[in-house]
């Protein structure tokens, strides 16, 4: 039977909705949120006091940021089957054992791991979205879900201020011990203001599939993300890429023969009563306009702008030959602060606009304002005040609209039974996008001083690269297929979605 996709009808919200649920959410990944944007400070301080290597803290960002990935995916489809709330207390529990693992790490061993517990609970994020989602009609998910994605930039680029400032006087601990208060609270309050919601999915969940899927994305932003130190041509690196391109072939095909119920894999049943193994995502569901132009939009995106805010904004702000010169502090005062604190505003903002003119209009709005700040920025980058607007532009139309466009897109547009695949793929997306676009821009700006460029020149390849991906960003977001505004539109438009021929 071909796969079917429209907008869900909802009339009103369930009478037991809590009043305090947003306040328990926004504490729920505020928990894990300052694990991640708190903490690059005090990474030389980690190195220290752990007496261990720089690059065995830098193994551990890449742990964390590639687990989230993983994360989302898993358990955002896994609440389709089990229930949103269990899944997230599952990713609480995970939390407070990684706060305390590294608050109390006697060595780096134990502090990886403990970074491992934190990057799986990621996917509070998508499970946030998802539950909003249940509970709340579309204009009050869009004002909720506008402020979860405010959230993500953490408290308004003030807490990596704070973070250095912990590390330099009391030391990482105390990071992680703050962390652990928020992610008990935050826990705590999801077993108390968050309502049991009925799985939507039946059958059981495809491990196989998510095995295959979580053993891609981790050989992909493993090897982006240690590609610049291995060497892009080493061993380890193309064996980290093909190996997890690979996997995600034979993802594709194992999907594939789920989706038209060829699956034979492991957990699949037939016959009258038995409990069928699902796709993690549907491959027509993939292959439609309304999913595979969404990833590749999250992902160039976030290579596009995250990479040149992460890293590409901050050294070139502080090089006293090619930039500015900049203290450490002054540069994340001037060219990282303003940008998040604006995206506290945006994305608020998206998410009042989201359900009256669309998530897609609003994705594109954002798509369109960040490549044209970032069109100014690049032939004007030599100028302080030219990047410092330009930056702060972006931080309304990255920070605000497109990352809450795209996620509020993820969640109406995919089907009852598949809203935690397509959410948690999405969130999957930034990820791969954002260790895409750091290990560009670092493999680029590292190429031009050995190739000896001086002065701004040598940033000039990688402001380029983040322009373009911008632009093929737009492409793709163009070409995003727009949910029906109602549900009279959603049965005129009813999409066919074609089989993928491999």
């Amino acid at each position: 039977m071909p796969f079917r996709s429209r907008e869900r009808a909802r009339t009103a919200p369930p009478p037991a909705t809590p009043r305090f649920l947003l306040p328990a959410l926004v504490l729920a990944v505020l928990g894990y949120q300052i694990n991640a944007t708190m903490l690059s400070p005090a990474l030389p301080d980690i190195a220290r006091r752990l007496d261990t290597s720089s690059s065995l803290v830098g193994l551990s960002q890449t742990l964390f940021f590639l687990l989230a990935a993983v994360g989302q995916v898993t358990m955002a489809r896994l609440s389709d089957y089990r229930g949103r709330k269990p899944i997230m207390l599952l990713c609480g529990a995970l939390l407070i054992l990684g706060n305390l693992a590294c608050a109390l790490a006697p060595d780096i061993s134990v502090y990886l791991a403990g970074r491992v517990f934190q990057g799986v609970s990621a996917a509070m994020f998508s499970l946030s979205f998802l539950t909003l989602n249940d509970l709340l009609p579309p204009a009050a998910f869009g004002r909720a879900a506008g402020i979860i994605s405010a959230v993500n930039g953490g408290f308004a680029g003030v807490d990596a201020i704070v973070g250095g400032r912990l590390a330099d006087t009391v030391g990482f601990r105390a990071i992680f011990l703050g962390g652990l208060l928020l992610s008990v609270a935050g826990t705590a309050a999801v077993a108390r203001y968050v309502p049991n919601v009925a799985p939507k999915a039946q059958g059981t969940m495809d491990w196989l599939g998510a095995t295959l899927l979580a053993l891609g994305l981790s050989g992909l932003l493993v090897g982006l993300a240690q590609g610049a130190g291995w060497g892009w041509t080493s061993a380890a690196t193309l064996g980290c890429v093909l190996g997890g391109l690979a996997a995600l072939t034979a993802f594709v095909l194992v999907q594939r023969a789920r989706s038209t119920g060829g699956g034979t894999g492991p957990g699949t049943a037939s016959g009258t009563g038995a409990r069928t193994t699902t796709p993690v995502i549907d491959i027509r569901l993939l292959a439609s306009r309304r999913a595979w132009p969404l990833l590749l939009t999250v992902t160039l995106t976030l290579a596009g702008a995250f990479g040149a805010l992460a890293l590409t904004v901050p050294l070139f702000t502080q090089d006293p030959h090619a930039g500015y010169g900049l203290s450490a502090t002054r540069a994340a005062l001037l060219y990282a602060t303003p940008a998040a604190a604006i995206g506290v505003i945006g994305a608020p903002l998206a998410g009042y606009f989201g359900p009256r003119v669309g998530w897609r209009r609003v994705a594109l709005a954002g798509s369109a304002g960040s490549l044209l700040a970032f069109a100014v920025a690049v032939p004007f980058r030599d100028q302080p005040w030219v990047l410092f607007a330009a930056l702060v532009v972006l931080g309304l139309t990255y920070n605000g609209l497109s990352i809450t466009g795209l996620n509020g897109f993820a969640v109406v547009s995919a089907p009852k039974d598949q809203q935690g695949a397509l959410t948690g793929l999405t969130g999957a997306c930034f990820g791969i996008g954002a260790s895409l676009g750091t290990a560009l821009a670092s493999g680029l700006i590292t190429a031009a001083g050995a190739g000896g460029a001086t002065g701004s020149a040598a940033y000039t390849g990688a402001f380029v690269v983040a322009l373009v991906l911008l632009a093929l960003a737009m492409v793709t977001a163009l070409a995003i297929k727009a949910v029906p505004e109602d549900a009279g539109n959603a049965a005129r438009d009813v999409e066919r979605v074609p089989a993928v021929h491999l």
